[in-house]
């Protein structure tokens, strides 16, 4: 295993250093934080409008294992191991609507939506589909933790977090008056960016108001950088929120329903959180966003964009309008992430330096991203 020396990293801000280059370029280093940062907390995997009817099943690749998103028959979203337990056969490869049972293609056992092992056919010889070894009660589809928060559906792989409302209680907290059901706001307001760079690099460049000026000049030019404040809660997340958050407006003055209680306090702010590893999360008076980064090797992420409203009636041309807005905002940020990794392959750079004042956030990821890796590395050294 490739070994990094993260003091550096762990330091008060004013004296501290980025990782290291290789947390960006090195393969090894990859594996190490796909079990160490990703897989041990409650990661963001698809969003719920993935699935939106009962018996809808989504097959989703996650940094190499295959997981089937659905809705099962009760309505509640939940996530399988996308394998029979029979022979570790995929059971679902295309997304699709589970008319019945979710049959395995290879020799036809099948399971209920709620993951029931319900028929093994011939599993005792021909004609006989019983037998005393195969007990069906253990042998459901491997559910992995999951829950459903700000119209993301966040796994746990390896099941060693926290409880969800534990784990992420200081942001219910914090948003608890957008802690309700966020409605997609449909095909027009999803899409992919691929950008060539490790995923940590682009919660890094989000987290942080810093780069306003020279990367979104237009944001700027009304959401100065002045006008922003630092978020940082060390081990959680990290962020950056506006005092004047403008709402965006129709030809006709029209403007998106406010989400229901909502308290003048939000009239003109707005958040905009890193949820540490991999979910970032936008919240508005009006409207919500979710960029999930979808790690694609060291070098490579996907960004999942999702916007959301507080209720489906919203205007189509307005809603197209907010789509191109924030398509523009997140495409401007994709040449700094990407001109950072290349930066990563300079064997002079020694990880950088944090402004004391307006690099916190990205200091606060560093951090947590450092002691993560600090205790996996103790739990191997711990079972040697």
């Amino acid at each position: 295993m490739t070994v990094t020396d993260l003091s550096h990293v762990r330091r008060p801000v004013a004296e501290a250093q980025g990782l290291p280059n290789a947390h960006y370029t090195d393969p090894a280093l990859y594996a190490e934080e796909r079990e160490a940062l990703l897989f041990r907390q409650w990661a963001g995997l698809a969003v719920a409008a993935d699935v939106p009817e009962r018996g809808d099943a989504v097959p989703i690749d996650f940094l190499g294992m295959p997981l089937l998103l659905l809705r099962d028959r009760a309505g509640a979203v939940r996530v399988f191991m996308n394998t029979c337990r029979h022979r570790g056969m995929i059971l679902v490869s295309e997304p699709r609507r589970i008319e019945g049972a979710i049959r395995c293609p290879y020799h036809s056992w099948c399971y209920g939506t709620d993951g029931r092992l319900v028929s093994t056919p011939h599993v005792g010889g021909p004609g006989r589909n019983t037998h005393d070894a195969i007990r069906r009660d253990e042998l459901g589809l491997i559910e992995v933790p999951s829950a459903v928060r700000f119209g993301v559906v966040w796994i746990n792989v390896s099941g060693d977090a926290p409880p969800f409302e534990e784990a992420m209680g200081d942001l219910l907290d914090r948003w608890a008056e957008f802690d309700r059901d966020w409605v997609h706001g449909g095909a027009d307001s999803r899409w992919d960016l691929t950008v060539e760079a490790n995923w940590k690099l682009a919660v890094e460049n989000y987290c942080e108001s810093y780069h306003l000026p020279w990367v979104h000049p237009g944001l700027n030019s009304y959401s100065r950088l002045e006008d922003h404040y630092n978020i940082a809660l060390p081990g959680r997340f990290s962020g950056q929120g506006t005092r004047v958050y403008r709402q965006l407006r129709g030809e006709d003055g029209a403007v998106f329903p406010d989400f229901d209680g909502i308290s003048p306090a939000w009239d003109t702010a707005a958040e905009y959180i890193a949820v540490y590893p991999n979910v970032l999360l936008g919240v508005h008076r009006d409207h919500a966003f979710a960029i999930l980064l979808i790690p694609q090797g060291p070098e490579r992420t996907l960004e999942r964009v999702h916007l959301f409203y507080p209720t489906a009636e919203t205007d189509p041309g307005l809603r197209a309008k907010n789509t191109e807005q924030w398509r523009t905002v997140f495409a401007e940020d994709i040449f700094v992430v990407e001109g950072m990794q290349r930066g990563r392959h300079a064997a002079g750079f020694d990880g950088g330096r944090f402004s004391p004042e307006m690099d916190a956030p990205t200091h606060c990821f560093h951090d947590w991203a450092a002691a993560g890796l600090q205790a996996w590395r103790a739990m191997a050294r711990a079972a040697e």
